[in-house]
């Protein structure tokens, strides 16, 4: 038997938050010690050590309506091809069955070649895009929204209950709640750029107005996970200087168990959700 059938999968606790950091830091993402705090406080995390060494996790995070997400598949370069990745994220999906629950996940173009097999079914194309460098100007910032507006369009364009997420991200410091015109949206700190998402908007020039307010009172590096589909939307920021950095594709494992009334303009983050 292969040594890697027989590696032990361990449920992680919260005393192994930097050890997760470390893989996402390792793997260039942009995830904060507290948002793997979430995930070990509100989900399941699985994970392989070598001796004391965390080298490889998984995440189930349970939604309303039976559904989960799968985030942080992580390996470290050192332990990578020896199907640590495949073995959690099965432990993810036996999980998610025993407890009759819809699993998704956003993939890498690599990770979807590896999931479709497993069973996942393609349902959205997103963008990662970035601001570099955001330019400061005196025009006034956007106004304050409220969690409970945020929290009602997610769940009515999304077609999930995100509550407890969305709070603790819009409860973290530095977080921002801001509306303009009818669109709405989250910036959070990440470790090395700012977040914008979940953005939600009547139209493309509603969202593209609000992003653009956001920038001009920002200072960090900003990013943004957009809805391919959603053209002119990519188009204008790409047109105002933000860059593409790679796409992902959201997969769905088991029946479509939800379905908002819209789509949004960008969605809270591709290890999210």
């Amino acid at each position: 038997m292969d040594d890697t059938d027989t590696t032990l999968i361990l449920k992680l606790g919260a005393s192994d938050a930097i050890a997760g950091l470390a893989l996402s830091t390792e793997a260039h993402w942009n995830q904060t010690e507290e948002d793997w705090r979430i995930f070990l406080r509100d989900g399941v995390v699985f994970g392989i050590r070598d001796g004391m060494r965390l080298v490889a996790t998984a995440a189930l995070l349970p939604y309303s309506g039976n559904n989960a997400w799968i985030s942080m598949v992580l390996v470290s370069a050192t332990h990578r091809r020896r199907g640590f990745a495949t073995r959690l994220v099965d432990t993810c999906l036996e999980t998610a069955s025993k407890n009759g629950l819809t699993s998704w996940l956003d993939a890498t173009p690599d990770g979807a070649a590896v999931y479709g097999p497993l069973g996942f079914t393609p349902t959205l194309q997103l963008r990662r895009l970035k601001l570099a460098k955001p330019a400061q100007t005196a025009a006034p910032a956007p106004a304050i929204a409220t969690l409970e507006a945020l929290r009602a369009r997610d769940r009515r364009v999304t077609g999930f209950d995100r509550t407890a997420l969305l709070t603790a991200f819009a409860q973290r410091s530095g977080s921002r709640l801001v509306t303009a015109n009818g669109s709405i949206a989250l910036i959070r700190d990440g470790r090395t750029a700012r977040h914008i998402g979940p953005l939600f908007a009547d139209n493309a020039a509603e969202a593209l107005s609000l992003v653009h307010a956001v920038a001009r009172s920002e200072t960090r590096p900003l990013l943004l996970d957009a809805i391919a589909s959603q053209g002119p939307f990519l188009e204008g920021l790409t047109a105002s200087g933000w860059t593409v950095e790679r796409p992902f594709q959201r997969m769905r494992f088991g029946p479509a168990t939800s379905a908002g009334d819209e789509l949004p303009f960008a969605v809270a983050g591709p290890e999210f959700g």
